[in-house]
């Protein structure tokens, strides 16, 4: 009887601990572990959602998704290009379409972007660089933001919309259509990070003859950071307005390409570099 009561009070003493401990426990063990947090800072990193341009891509995939949302959209190109485009008049180029969307980036710069003030002074820059590279011929004049338009825009991989590359749109202003346009940038799209000039439509006094399209395409893919290009497969002349272009292709993401055109508007003497799909 005697060991049957020393059991009894003990497994009556070890319930009322477990009871204890169930209540009293965690709240103690939550105060225990909060000494290492209350009054120590801690820094941690975190991802914010709209912040894809923390993401790294490479050169060859950031003129991917620019070219696959441009080549969704209805481009804003050179007057004469535009005028042959009437198929697509009135349309807005900013509207979303399928899995990519080139939209206008109503937040401005984010902080790390080129801003409303620098872009002027970048794009000058970007010329320059141009024009050392032999790409760009030396008369092309600057901009400046009385003749001049700059837009910043989003190119989203609407699927995987941390893929997605900002760029500003410097255009000549629409008042500026009376004035003479010799020797002056036409339109672009420069990286709102590093201020590289992925396309242009500049006016020369340059003729198509006078144009050595491959050596063109290496200045600028090296200025651009670009993997090699491969050979274009189409030799159709109605792939492009004029019959003054060539074509090369560079890889993009996974099995992607992006196509690469310098072509050349006789008349107007207009030469550009534009990317599609």
């Amino acid at each position: 009887m005697k060991n049957k009561g020393l059991i009894s009070a003990a497994f009556l003493l070890f319930a009322g601990l477990v009871l204890v401990l169930s209540v009293w426990g965690p709240e103690a063990l939550a105060k225990y572990k909060d000494k290492d947090i209350l009054n120590e800072i801690h820094a941690e990193t975190v991802e914010k959602a709209g912040e894809g341009y923390r993401y790294t891509l490479n050169a060859n995939e950031k003129l991917y998704i620019l070219s696959s949302c441009l080549s969704s959209q209805t481009l804003p190109e050179s007057e004469l290009n535009s005028m042959t485009r009437t198929d697509a008049a009135g349309i807005g180029y900013q509207d979303l379409e399928g899995t990519y969307a080139f939209v206008i980036n109503h937040r401005g710069p984010s902080g790390k972007e080129i801003t409303d003030e620098e872009i002027y002074e970048t794009c000058n820059k970007g010329l320059d660089m141009l024009k050392e590279l032999g790409i760009l011929p030396e008369q092309i004049k600057e901009v400046d933001a009385a003749s001049y338009d700059a837009t910043l825009y989003s190119a989203i991989d609407v699927l995987e919309p941390r893929n997605n590359v900002a760029v500003w749109k410097m255009s000549l202003s629409n008042s500026q259509k009376n004035a003479n346009k010799e020797n002056r940038l036409i339109d672009a799209y420069i990286d709102a990070d590093d201020g590289k000039i992925y396309e242009f439509y500049v006016r020369t006094n340059l003729l198509w003859e006078d144009i050595d399209t491959d050596a063109v395409i290496e200045k600028w893919r090296n200025y651009m950071g670009l993997s090699s290009p491969e050979a274009y497969e189409s030799d159709n002349p109605l792939l492009e307005t004029t019959p003054y272009f060539k074509k090369y292709v560079f890889s993009g993401m996974g099995e992607g390409k992006t196509v690469v055109t310098i072509g050349f508007y006789e008349g107007i003497n207009e030469l550009f570099l534009k990317i599609s799909k």
